[in-house]
């Protein structure tokens, strides 16, 4: 049975629910669970933006992604911006919760994992990445293949209350050997904000991801949480092992990777998060991604 947010390992503390949204519990998970019969399963879910979807884990591998809209995926002390261009994967017993930004069409793929394993079925050199959560481009053909997948149809509950086990349809088996094919050649992208466990430091994050342009300078942050600046760069760096103005600009490309999904025009994105001019914004995207930000935010789509 999948661990709930009242009982978690002690390895992956649940994320935050104080959102002021309403709160809804996952789609019941064994109804969608893979197996060594079914190793690849997918289902969609329409989610409105006063919705967050409690925090839970599940024994499996899971991938995830909007096929609309918008979504934020917090798990572990990492939270995810995931528009229909970038998929975040969560390993198996990794606490996790979704929060919506904008009316999302979400798509979720399940990967049974055999003990010892962990991704799509990749060598054991290749395993390490694929414990820890991350995020990777959505191909127009996974995108389809997804898309695909969800359509078929999850049993329901037998006589006895359980959810009856078959055997995939020729066509089942060749989505999901393609779903993780595509998965194994998808490339990484460096987003993903990582979050506290200090109460005040967490607050202050927080606001951060909800507004980041309210404030430019670490002083105005600060004194919202009662904090001397000395104090909260303290915490960042022992916390977070990184400054505010290196975490901010993480806040800062995943808010601009929210307004991009809205088609957002790049010279409005950058006013919204407080830069001068769109070739001060185009510098920061650059330097930290490695490619200018009309690629960046088109890739996938």
């Amino acid at each position: 049975m999948p661990k709930r947010a009242d009982a978690p390992s002690a390895a992956h503390a649940p994320p935050p629910t104080g959102t002021g949204k309403r709160t809804i519990p996952p789609l019941d998970p064994q109804r969608y669970g893979p197996s060594v019969a079914r190793p690849v399963r997918a289902k969609a879910r329409v989610l409105t933006a006063d919705l967050q979807v409690e925090p839970h884990s599940h024994a499996w591998g899971q991938l995830a992604f909007s096929a609309t809209g918008v979504a934020r995926v917090t798990a572990g002390r990492s939270t995810f911006i995931v528009p229909p261009s970038r998929a975040v994967w969560i390993p198996p017993g990794v606490v996790h919760a979704v929060t919506v930004v904008e009316d999302a069409d979400m798509r979720t793929v399940y990967l049974h994992q055999p003990e010892g394993e962990v991704g799509p079925g990749v060598p054991p050199a290749q395993r390490a990445v694929w414990r820890q959560c991350r995020v990777l481009e959505v191909s127009p053909l996974m995108r389809e293949l997804v898309l695909e997948l969800a359509r078929v149809p999850a049993p329901d509950r037998d006589a006895s209350g359980q959810f009856p086990v078959s055997e995939p349809t020729e066509r089942e088996r060749c989505l999901a050997a393609l779903i993780t094919d595509e998965m194994r050649q998808a490339k990484p992208v460096p987003l993903g904000v990582a979050l506290p466990v200090d109460k005040r430091l967490r607050a202050l994050c927080e606001a951060v991801i909800d507004q980041p342009a309210r404030h430019d300078k670490l002083a105005g942050w600060a004194a919202e949480v009662g904090a001397s600046p000395r104090t909260v760069a303290r915490l960042f760096r022992d916390e977070l092992q990184t400054s505010f103005a290196q975490w901010r600009q993480q806040v800062l490309l995943a808010k601009a990777l929210q307004l991009a999904a809205r088609k957002r025009p790049m010279s409005h994105i950058a006013a919204e998060l407080g830069y001068a001019s769109a070739s001060a914004f185009t510098a920061m995207v650059t330097r930290s991604v490695g490619m200018p930000p009309s690629r960046f935010f088109a890739l996938g789509h």
